[in-house]
């Protein structure tokens, strides 16, 4: 039976590993290497965090001057707008500053007053995204706005590690970034497809499901993910419903499937704001 080999980097505040086979045990590792690599770089172009990011620079000059960005990050900014307009604004990466607002960046969460939240939601929402595609530049409707990727960010960068692996020709491997997004190509070495477990959001409970994945991708959202508990014992997790300002509620733990992990990362935070959402075609939610 081919062997299998496992390597492991840290990036974007997550363990991310790649399993794969069906060559010698230094290329296999290398080409592992190669696609975690590809993850680092890009979370130097798209973190929140890091100063040098292309998403730092729209977010300290957006509201002043367009910002010009590379065209990677102008076609992804422009497949999530689309994929804000799919979801019926559910999904939304102009929620920075109510993620601030809720203390949820570099802390542990936190509820405001009111009048906070509403100061925040006027920074927020889809019209502050000003794409111009003749310049490729990005700008800011309002002072305050920014931009967080972390709800697609993971599933962008394991696709496009992935789409590295199938260039160099090896066509059975697994990524993940935190189990939360998992992107699968082929089988495993013993034919059998890879298998996942969608964990239930209480720890102690057995698997919500089981998911078997052939050339498709798996992304969970979770309120526990990033959450506290409030003065009247409810839990206030990291996604935030755009439409209330407040972390969601309709739904503890969102799974999707399909072929892109990119989508399926938007989907399901999307779903973990608004579960009734009609899928589009190719999608499919794990219960």
């Amino acid at each position: 039976m081919p062997k299998t080999i496992t390597v492991a980097a840290e990036a974007m505040a997550t363990r991310f590993e790649v399993a794969l086979h069906g060559a010698s045990e230094a290329t296999l590792r290398a080409a592992a290497e190669e696609a975690l690599a590809e993850i680092g770089r890009l979370e130097a172009v798209l973190s929140l965090y890091q100063p040098t990011s292309e998403i730092a620079h729209i977010n300290a000059r957006g509201a002043q001057e367009p910002v010009p960005v590379s065209p990677e990050v102008f076609a992804l900014l422009e497949h999530c707008a689309a994929l804000g307009e799919q979801t019926q604004g559910a999904f939304d990466i102009t929620l920075a500053p109510l993620m601030r607002c809720w203390r949820f960046m570099n802390d542990t969460g936190a509820v405001p007053a009111d009048d906070e939240i509403q100061t925040a939601r006027a920074q927020c929402g889809w019209p502050q995204l000003q794409l111009n595609p003749a310049k490729s530049t990005v700008q800011l409707a309002t002072e305050g706005a920014m931009l967080d990727l972390g709800s697609v960010g993971k599933g962008y960068a394991l696709e496009q590690a992935g789409a590295l692996l199938l260039e160099n020709e090896f066509e059975h491997f697994l990524i993940h970034g935190g189990t939360s997004t998992v992107c699968a190509r082929g089988t495993q070495a013993d034919g059998a497809p890879w298998r996942i477990a969608v964990e239930h959001p209480d720890a102690d409970r057995p698997p919500l499901n089981v998911v078997d994945l052939a050339n498709e991708s798996l992304s969970v959202s979770g309120i526990g993910g990033k959450s506290f508990i409030d003065e009247h014992g409810v839990e206030q997790g990291h996604v935030i419903d755009p439409r209330t300002g407040r972390p969601a509620q309709s739904a503890r733990v969102a799974a999707v499937v399909c072929d892109s992990a990119t989508v399926s990362d938007a989907w399901a935070t999307a779903l973990l704001v608004e579960p009734g959402l009609t899928l589009p075609e190719g999608l499919r939610v794990i219960h």
